[in-house]
């Protein structure tokens, strides 16, 4: 069936799931598997649909391309009621037939993963209705089978990966490290590793954010404080010392480094003017616009897309689908984040376009020299 979002790329299934009897409505797309079995992970809200889920499949097609690993791309969803997302033992219903439902095409064409509402228990959940290990990634750390254990998303490969990108990003303008100030969009499991592992290599994080707001200082905010801020409170905006801005400030900060790391669209047509950042790097799905960021480099400011920055989530699922452990996966992660962000910006001051298109070019050979 041709859908009015198909190309030479894909995709090549789309599988509606629908059982009654449970409420389960779920749709998976595959959306090329030239490089290996489409990868990608199960989103749960109310208003998922088909052209989303496709639009992320599409995503990770690319992501998995450009980050050099034998997955190809794919993504699902289910459509549940946030009663249904909070009642523990309904979604674990939702979710095991889901799995079932989807036997004939996974593990062969489609590895699950977590995603939205979705994390390292219900990929247990997953991997024990369909019957086997392989079917998803994010399992558990002790969810094991023989030497084979999973690797969760938990364990921060995400962020870790933005930080390594970040670095790579600050070199290639000329800065250095050490005199280095970040701006960081979103305190969860991406932005605090990002902010963790980025503050051990020296650079100043200036600014932070949560669901509550900015907390800012200049003269830079302390890591270990600001995750003590956040456990005990509930938010960064109680740390000491510093100033309590509102989110949308953030972007607008006078910083070397914004990182965009929790919303998507946080760069609009309202602040993309207004921003001083000399580099900005995605650590979040689609946080503006191919326009806005052309609009940015047309600005003379650095942006690392987000399929390039925030790949190592799959290349840790690679690692544990494997069977690797979670030190030879950080390594592996390391070595193919800084290797790509630095081919791409690299093709990218070369050819005079900007990152994104550098990487959907490398990314297209990659499935383009696998199909000849």
């Amino acid at each position: 069936m041709k859908y009015h979002f198909s190309d030479k790329f894909g995709p090549e299934q789309v599988i509606e799931v629908e059982d009654k009897k449970i409420g389960l409505k779920g749709v998976l797309v595959i959306d090329n598997t030239k490089l290996g079995p489409g990868k990608g992970g199960i989103r749960m809200t109310p208003t998922v649909n088909t052209e989303e889920v496709f639009r992320l499949a599409r995503t990770m097609t690319l992501k998995t391309a450009l980050a050099g690993i034998p997955f190809g791309g794919a993504k699902s969803g289910i459509i549940a009621s946030h009663e249904d997302i909070k009642n523990k033992e309904m979604k674990k219903i939702l979710i095991q037939a889901f799995s079932k439902a989807l036997r004939d095409v996974v593990p062969k064409k489609y590895i699950a993963a977590p995603d939205v509402n979705t994390a390292e228990e219900e990929m247990k959940w997953f991997a024990e209705a369909n019957g086997n290990w392989n079917s998803c990634t994010g399992k558990p750390a002790d969810y094991c089978e023989g030497k084979k254990c999973g690797l969760p998303h938990e364990l921060g490969s995400t962020g870790f990966g933005v930080a390594y990108s970040t670095l790579v990003a600050i070199k290639h303008k000329g800065l250095h490290v050490k005199k280095t100030t970040i701006a960081i969009e979103g305190f969860g499991n991406v932005g605090t590793f990002a902010a963790k592992h980025l503050s051990e290599f020296g650079a100043k994080i200036v600014a932070v954010s949560d669901s509550k707001g900015v907390i800012y200082n200049e003269d830079g905010l302390n890591y270990k404080k600001l995750m003590e801020a956040k456990e005990k409170t509930g938010s960064v905006t109680n740390y000491k010392p510093g100033k309590v801005l509102e989110n949308k400030e953030l972007f607008e900060l006078k910083v070397d480094v914004l990182i965009p790391g929790a919303l998507p669209d946080v760069i609009t047509k309202n602040n993309v003017n207004n921003i001083k950042a000399k580099i900005i790097v995605e650590a979040a799905n689609i946080p503006t616009t191919d326009e806005l960021e052309s609009m940015l480099h047309r600005h003379g400011i650095l942006v690392v897309p987000d399929f390039v920055a925030n790949a190592g989530g799959v290349i840790s699922s690679y690692c544990e689908y494997m069977g690797y452990t979670p030190k030879k996966m950080f390594k592996i992660v390391q070595d193919k984040i800084t290797k790509n962000t630095k081919l791409v910006l690299d093709r990218a001051m070369e050819e005079g376009i900007k990152p994104r298109d550098a990487a959907l070019k490398i990314a297209e050979e990659r499935i383009m020299r696998k199909n000849r």
